[in-house]
């Protein structure tokens, strides 16, 4: 089955003379990454079950420099961020949605001082607003009563004190929300932040990864479910490294939601 997604280019829109409700920043992880697409795609079911108009910067679209800047390259990261900046200027950028904490810190708080001041919400933050103000409505359906436990992403939660929106959603599943031990502000790094994603781990008696995956399944959870393309790999990892993947699935929220609603 080819399914067709709707999904516009804020180019488009603008021949069309259309301004959209929200630009939909896809990041680097949701645009290549082979399992972070699922992820897009959920979303974008999503976006077209509630009727958003929004739209892509397509290959307009450029890395936000996170990485750059958390490598410690500075002078990459205002290089990718200007020129980003004059792509989401020219196109009267005004609301940002995004579904990677890292893009979404980095858009919020720090393209301002370089010129780029947009209301940026992650992804989690704006299905509550969907579901709060009636355009969307979720059944649990195949979630009801399951075990799910939230992993905080680092830039969603500590970084932007993002909590509730996440497990409001997961709530609104009727499943049964099971918080780890280290949660919320004391949440642990899945390992994956501050550029360490794209390098190998130091030496040491055990990754990260592991270590935040045995406080999830300590729960004893049958989904782990996460905010973050990253976190998503980590934790997946963690499964595999544990070999309980067979019992545990790692999930997106806006996956849980799409397969509620079967989109």
């Amino acid at each position: 089955m080819s399914e067709v997604l709707n999904v516009p280019t804020m180019a488009e829109m603008m021949a069309q003379g259309k301004q959209p409700e929200v630009l939909f920043w896809v990041g680097c992880a949701g645009s290549f990454d082979d399992r972070a697409k699922k992820i897009t795609k959920a979303f974008v079911r999503i976006l077209n079950r509630a009727n958003v108009e929004f739209a892509v910067l397509g290959t307009e679209e450029s890395c936000t420099g996170d990485p750059a800047k958390r490598a410690g390259n500075e002078f990459l990261f205002q290089m990718q961020a200007m020129m980003n900046i004059e792509v989401l200027n020219a196109y009267e950028a005004k609301k940002i949605v995004t579904a990677c904490p890292h893009c979404f810190n980095t858009l919020k708080n720090e393209y301002p001082e370089l010129g780029g001041t947009y209301e940026v919400v992650h992804h989690t933050e704006f299905l509550k607003q969907l579901l709060d103000s009636g355009r969307l409505t979720i059944e649990g359906g195949q979630f009801k009563g399951k075990r799910i436990t939230f992993h905080d992403p680092c830039y969603l939660g500590r970084a932007n004190n993002v909590y509730e929106a996440p497990r409001d959603l997961i709530q609104k599943l009727d499943a049964e929300l099971v918080e780890m031990k280290r949660s919320k502000a004391n949440g642990l790094c899945c390992g994956a932040g501050g550029a360490q994603m794209f390098k190998e781990p130091e030496p040491g008696n055990k990754d990260i990864n592991v270590e935040r995956t045995e406080d999830a399944l300590e729960t004893k959870p049958e989904i782990i479910a996460a905010g973050c393309p990253f976190c998503n790999t980590m934790m997946t990892d963690g499964v595999k490294a544990k070999e309980q993947e067979a019992n545990v699935k790692v999930m997106d929220v806006a996956e849980l939601i799409a397969n509620a609603q079967d989109l």
